[in-house]
């Protein structure tokens, strides 16, 4: 995959439009083309451990092998079993979903549930992903969070405003 991998930084919010489209915020659109060679693809899964999405590009499939390699080790080492069909199946099982040049996407209905997605989305640059919440799921999470957390209340806020124009 010719676009390397990403730093995804920033944050945004995004309500839930017509259709059941999201937008993906400006922060990551031009990041994720780059990521996903120049074509305008967002992967999505559902987070392995935290209560959210991921989003990425389609560069980063080029990480998975080693991935699996490095953890499949840790695991034997450990005395611990594994199972490398379980952990290929949860790494390349992601949605790719297409956006259109205002980074409109359709959030597929099974990673809505997955994600505890309701009326909007908030969007966390993580380095080689995105975090994408439920506001309302992000605001229970941890102290560790509070940056993020209180991201997602102005970018809601900056939202509702413009709504009201």
């Amino acid at each position: 995959m010719a676009g390397g991998p990403a730093n995804f930084v920033g944050q945004g919010f995004s309500p839930r439009g017509e259709k059941g489209r999201y937008v993906l915020p400006a922060d990551f659109r031009a990041d994720i083309f780059a990521a996903s060679d120049n074509t305008r693809i967002l992967c999505l899964d559902k987070h392995p451990r935290l209560p959210c999405l991921v989003g990425f590009g389609l560069s980063r499939l080029a990480d998975f092998a080693a991935e699996i390699d490095r953890e499949e080790e840790k695991q034997l080492r450990l005395g611990n079993d594994f199972d490398r069909d379980m952990a290929e199946a949860q790494v390349y099982g992601f949605y790719r979903a297409s956006f259109d040049e205002s980074g409109r996407f359709v959030l597929p209905e099974h990673l809505a549930e997955l994600g505890g997605v309701e009326d909007g989305l908030y969007f966390h640059g993580g380095g080689r992903q995105i975090t994408i919440w439920n506001p309302a799921v992000l605001a229970q999470q941890g102290a560790g969070w509070a940056g993020a957390q209180a991201g997602c209340r102005a970018k809601m806020a900056e939202a509702a405003k413009g709504k009201r124009k």
